[in-house]
């Protein structure tokens, strides 16, 4: 069925075809980047464009060689289980903070509550070249600046996991403040006012009535962080050391020094990874809507 009416006129009809070539090559202009990277990533030669041999479907020039070295070589598997040991750490603070920092500026008695949360937002704002700085001169020094005077610690936090982990729950904390806030808006804080008159400590409502329905905002805001935490790089440069090497870190080194084509292997994995993800934040939505009564099925 056509989506025009037949009282369209001409200007209306080319409007309605234009407007559509116009989305196509938007979409063409930002996913062609990305798609070409797949068919690169086979290549069997260690190029970073196509072969004549790819170029004319021969399958001699296509290999599955540069996955096999992500798989077997030492500084990508290690690159990998660092990333897979700090992302899923920085995620759960970032979710614990964030959902905790939502809540507590739903609330309409919190004063100051746009004040606070265009702080809390802000390493979203504040361009991150700045950030990664700041953060490495708090956590080089050695101690805690306060009102009476300097907090002596017994460590450093840069080049250090540690270090690594809070820097990356300090970018997603913002994440998961949006998006559980975002879900906050269609919560009926009446269901909390009756667990409360039928006996329900806060801790017991929190998780038997407002958990279940804002769920879907927090492992949203959850996805998010992780994807942030795994994805990022400038960070770890300035906070992290060699034995924090991230994946992105790994994947800028072969870029700069190396010119390794299993980057296009990783990052074609990687493309897989956020496609799944980016799913499962679409049946999150989903849901969330049904919960809120916004959508029949």
């Amino acid at each position: 069925m056509s989506s025009l009416p037949p009282y369209a006129t001409t200007g209306q009809r080319i409007w309605h075809y234009s407007f559509r070539i116009i989305c196509g090559l938007i979409f063409f202009f930002l996913i062609a980047p990305i798609i070409v990277i797949i068919p690169l990533s086979f290549n069997a030669q260690n190029f970073f464009t196509f072969t004549p041999e790819m170029l004319a479907l021969n399958p001699e020039g296509f290999s599955t060689k540069h996955y096999e070295d992500f798989f077997t070589n030492s500084d990508w598997q290690l690159a990998l289980k660092n990333s897979l040991k700090i992302a899923p750490v920085a995620t759960i603070l970032s979710v614990s903070l964030g959902t905790l920092a939502a809540i507590g500026l739903s609330q309409s008695h919190v004063p100051f509550r746009r004040a606070i949360m265009a702080i809390l937002i802000s390493p979203m704002i504040v361009p991150l070249i700045i950030s990664a700085t700041g953060m490495y001169f708090f956590y080089s020094n050695p101690y805690i600046p306060t009102p009476f005077g300097k907090i002596e610690l017994p460590f450093t936090l840069t080049g250090t996991y540690w270090g690594v982990v809070l820097a990356h729950a300090a970018l997603g904390i913002p994440f998961v403040i949006i998006t559980v806030t975002a879900t906050l808006v269609g919560f009926d804080q009446s269901l909390t006012r009756a667990a409360a008159n039928m006996g329900a400590n806060p801790v017991t409502t929190f998780f038997k009535v407002q958990m279940p329905l804002i769920l879907p905002g927090v492992v949203s805001g959850g996805l998010f962080a992780f994807i942030t935490s795994f994805d990022e790089v400038v960070v770890v440069l300035f906070v992290g050391s060699a034995g924090q090497k991230t994946l992105p870190w790994q994947m800028f080194t072969g870029l700069r020094e190396q010119i390794s084509p299993t980057i296009l292997a990783v990052a074609t994995i990687l493309i897989a990874v956020s496609i799944l993800l980016l799913f499962t934040l679409e049946v999150l939505r989903r849901r969330s809507e049904r919960l809120r009564g916004m959508s029949p099925s």
